[in-house]
């Protein structure tokens, strides 16, 4: 039962706590959860038919037949219960002292040397990559591809930064198109070099060829280049014999190519002192020496076909003819263009190690992954040792790679052999701690999740060994899994006691204890990690249990409120079924299947739009008219979930309408789901109906990437085509993210007015006022301001209170402002920010109360923390503030936070200290300039400390 309670689903079980084996209760027979469920409900139906009269009324007061039907069958099947939900282990390098690791990464960066300098950038990332705020790792893998040297750097780098955007997800594009950006185009990924000034520049692909008006040298030098070409027979003073035919040739060329060719045909060997050679047994035709010949005076390969290229390469690789291996490469890389050509290729390179062809076909292999790794070709090269060293032969095994295939294969499927394999591979190409941390690490996680305990147990060891702690929790929870709870727990008391205590330890440990000390250990993990979703979920089901359904539903909603995730909206649902509120059960799964479309409920067993379709039956059936206005509603109360169940609704009604599905995707980036928000705009894009539409969303795109020209561009051919509200909005958006002086804020309001005289709905009118209110707030055009801001309000755009509080607290109305955050806080179903804001227009004591309510609300924003620690400092509690700004800092390493901090221990005279946090801090943004002055500050007055 426990081996199949892994993962961040919860899973259903039977009340008597018995295993079942389709994960529900019905036993051992045959078919699918989904249709014992619906089996299970006509019977119960055809049960109640079957009855008398004065049965059927009895079940009148509870409601409607079917949903009487559904409440018990959900009961038969059982609530989750806390014996059997358990947290992940994450599969992040994850440290123990997380601000040291930050300043350790920034000092060894600013001192290494400059072609090292990509791969700190990759440590980064994978520091980075366990954080909630996926720009960190972008930004890294950028700079990781910008500062590459070598070739091969360049391709792995370049392809990874098209599948974080999911390019393979975009219809229509092909996986050699270039972006337009060099740091990204293939074809500048296979020029070797470090350049980095040049990686964001656009890239030469779309530019148009110059050409030379005069002409007349082409055709004058036409003679010339004919008798290079063919040579002149008078020139030939040897020849090479192969088979019957004779290749002529010029000794002195000949030699040219190589020492080989230099000693056989000069130094003293008898084929210095013959006119012919033969030539039989090199394994090259007579047209290949030819070619070879015309080579030796042309130093071109454009005369050839590949065939004759291909035998060229393997001649200059048994006498070392390095130009023209060279010449070979290059020529064979150029026909590279799609899986094909780079399978056909790819083993003339590896066999006769041309670095650049390899390379050339290696960019398209990953440029199409995750579905090239489906060829069984691909993935026996890059999966087997055998094909790991073909790689190496050619210089292009390294950890990079495997890193990028690793993470790839386990978004894919974490439990497959090729991740199992592919993570093998990188362990045994590790080298440094982190590498072996991460490698094994990961490789451990992927055990546990397909219960291969002692093998998991032998890979956290090793990750151990190499300086990992945290996967002396991985360790804890194999010998779990085996069987072995006080070895688990004496191993997590150890970890708490040697290190500074952190949640995750708590809550590892709280698995392995019971009763009162394990509800103190949770206790303990939120208030040092309040992100940590799995005590809310253990505290919500043992509510459940007690039968405090409503209890439960307000602890899960704690999180759900701040860190929005399937497996808690799942919890949510089943707790919504148990006290019969279907409509905010439906209202909740298809939440968390717009986060996950494939996410599997009920111990695995069926799928989520199945329950929908169950479920569905016994609310009351909405039109596409009557879902509008319940987005509008939902909309206006700033309840984001319940809006997102809303366009989902619609989807189902319409699925190709690409601008619920844009709606979609702004809904979840509300909520900081990145990755969700980025796959509907992807899908709004593919299921675009007209060229200007699909433009703007391509635009959107871009501008997450961080091409704002190229997305600014977009919309500006958009706009040729067909003016539309999205297109003014997006060019309007990105330029006032760009630039902020006056005349483009006065150009950005120029565009905004321009969208609003266009056709659209009103939430995205009210969006659009609110911005351009914005704007004139800046311009100091606060009348017009608040016209815009009142206007937003008259279509039920709730969020403009916040902007309209500002403007009155700019004309010195600090009451009116506060009333106008008041009426936000009222009508929003998420308030932690309006909270937040209205402390800016009270005194100090309200003030606190406020941001006290926010960091109950929310724990993940950082003003009321930096607020209360500026308070404390104030009142002279230096330590009191210090420890404020430490405790967030522990889940949630923030540079405001960092410099904040750097800034109170400069105070207080402690140099080592401002010190760590400022290099902490600008490991996170490297150019942030008042840490950067601080910085610098404190190093020189550690160095007058230390001289004197």
């Amino acid at each position: 039962m426990m081996d199949g309670c892994k993962g961040p689903q919860v899973y259903a079980f039977n009340p008597s706590g018995k295993a079942t084996t389709n994960g529900y209760g019905g036993g051992g027979g045959g078919g699918t959860v989904g249709e014992k469920f619906l089996q299970h409900l006509q019977e119960r139906v055809n049960s109640v038919r079957s009855k008398s009269n004065r049965h059927y009324q009895d079940l009148q007061p509870k409601g409607n037949v079917k949903s009487a039907v559904l409440a018990e069958a959900l009961a038969s099947y059982g609530l989750p219960q806390t014996d059997f939900i358990e947290p992940q282990i994450e599969c992040y390098l994850k440290s123990v002292n997380f601000v040291e690791t930050l300043a350790d990464v920034y000092r060894r960066m600013d001192s290494c040397p400059q072609f090292e300098i990509s791969r700190m950038y990759l440590e980064q990332c994978a520091i980075f990559r366990g954080l909630s705020d996926p720009k960190l790792f972008k930004k890294c893998l950028k700079s990781a591809r910008k500062q590459a040297v070598d070739v091969h750097s360049k391709v792995v780098l370049s392809a990874w930064l098209r599948f974080d955007r999911r390019e393979d997800e975009l219809l229509g594009v092909s996986a050699m198109d270039c972006c337009g950006r060099s740091i990204e185009c293939p074809k500048s990924s296979l020029v070797p070099g470090y350049n980095p000034e040049s990686a964001t520049d656009p890239c030469t692909c779309h530019q148009k060829p110059i050409q030379d008006d005069d002409t007349e040298d082409f055709a004058g030098d036409e003679e010339c280049s004919t008798s290079i070409t063919h040579g002149h027979e008078d020139d030939y003073d040897m020849s090479f014999c192969i088979g019957d035919d004779e290749v002529r040739c010029r000794r002195f060329n000949m030699a040219s190519l190589s020492r080989p060719f230099e000693a056989m045909l000069y130094d003293g060997f008898m084929e210095s002192r013959r006119e012919k050679i033969n030539f039989s047994q090199n394994g090259i035709s007579a047209k290949g020496m030819k070619a070879a010949e015309t080579f030796s005076r042309t130093k071109s390969m454009e005369s050839f076909d590949p065939d004759t290229v291909l035998e060229l390469l393997s001649l200059a690789n048994k006498f070392c003819c390095n130009e023209m291996k060279f010449a070979c490469d290059a020529y064979l890389a150029s026909l590279v263009s799609d899986m094909d050509s780079a399978m056909l290729l790819i083993e003339y390179g590896l066999e006769e190690t041309a670095y650049v062809l390899v390379a050339a076909c290696l960019q398209v292999l990953l440029r199409e992954l995750p579905n090239s790794m489906h060829n069984p070709n691909v993935s026996r090269l890059f999966c087997s040792s055998e094909g790991k060293d073909r790689l190496s032969s050619a210089g292009h095994a390294s950890f990079l790679l495997y890193y990028f295939l690793a993470q790839s294969a386990m978004e894919e499927d974490m439990k497959s052999n090729t991740t199992v394999m592919l993570l093998e591979r990188l362990g045994e190409l590790s080298s440094v701690g982190w590498q072996k941390q991460l490698a094994f690490h990961q490789l451990g996680c992927v055990m546990l999740e397909r219960k291969e305990y002692k093998d998991a147990q032998r890979c956290f060891e090793a990750a151990v060994e190499a300086g990992h702690v945290y996967s002396l929790a991985g360790i804890a929870r194999a010998n779990y899994k085996r069987g072995h709870v006080y070895k688990a727990y004496k191993l997590m008391n150890s970890i708490i006691s040697d290190y500074t205590p952190s949640g995750w330890m708590y809550q590892e440990r709280s698995l392995y204890c019971h009763g009162n000390e394990k509800m103190m250990d949770l206790s303990t993990a939120t208030e040092l990690d309040p992100t940590l979703s799995y005590p809310y979920k253990y505290r919500a089901v043992s509510m459940v249990e007690e039968n405090r359904i409503d209890a439960a539903i307000s602890e899960i909603n704690k999180v759900i409120g701040f860190k929005i995730s399937p497996d808690c909206l799942e919890l949510r649902a089943w707790f919504l079924i148990a006290l019969e509120d279907y409509e905010g059960a439906l209202r909740d799964v298809r939440a968390l299947l717009t986060l996950d479309p494939q996410y599997v409920m009920f111990h695995g067993k069926l799928q989520g739009d199945k329950l929908v379709e169950l479920l569905r039956h016994t609310v009351q059936q909405h039109s596409q008219a009557d879902c509008w206005m319940q987005l509008y509603d939902r909309w206006s109360s700033v309840d984001d979930i319940g809006s997102l169940a809303v366009v989902r609704h619609m989807l189902a009604n319409d699925p190709g309408k690409s601008l619920l599905l844009f709606r979609q995707s702004l809904l979840l980036l509300r909520l900081n789901s990145h990755r969700a928000a980025m796959r509907s705009l992807r899908e709004a894009r593919n299921q675009a109906t007209s060229e200007h539409e699909r433009l703007v969303y391509e635009g959107w795109i871009l501008y997450d990437t961080g091409y704002r020209e190229e997305a600014i561009s977009k919309a500006e051919e958009s706009i040729s085509i067909q003016r539309s509200f999205e297109a003014y909005f997006l060019k309007a958006y990105v330029l006032s993210e760009t630039n902020s002086d006056s005349e483009a804020s006065l150009y950005v309001i120029k565009l905004l007015e321009e969208a609003l005289r266009c056709p659209s709905d009103g939430l995205r009118k009210g969006q659009a006022l609110s911005n351009l209110a914005s704007i004139y707030v800046d311009v100091d055009n606060l009348d017009n301001a608040i016209d815009c801001y009142m206007n937003a309000l008259n279509i039920k755009h709730t969020r403009a209170h916040q902007g309209l509080a500002r403007v009155y607290h700019l004309k010195n109305q600090r009451k009116s402002a506060y009333d106008e955050m008041t009426k936000l806080i009222e009508k929003a179903s998420y308030n932690a920010s309006a909270y937040e804001k209205r402390s800016e227009y009270c005194d100090r004591e309200m003030a606190k109360n406020d941001l006290r309510m926010a960091t109950k609300l929310d724990p993940l924003r950082t003003y009321p923390y930096r607020y209360r620690a500026a308070v404390l400092m104030d009142d002279h509690k230096e330590s009191e503030a210090i420890s404020e700004l430490t405790k967030v800092i522990a889940f949630k390493p923030d540079i405001h936070l960092l410099h904040l901090r750097a800034a109170f221990h400069d105070s207080m005279s402690e140099p080592t200290s401002t010190i760590r946090d400022c290099e902490a801090a600008l490991c996170l943004d490297s150019n942030h300039a008042d840490t950067l002055e601080l910085y610098s500050k404190a190093r020189q007055r550690s160095n007058e400390q230390q001289s004197t």
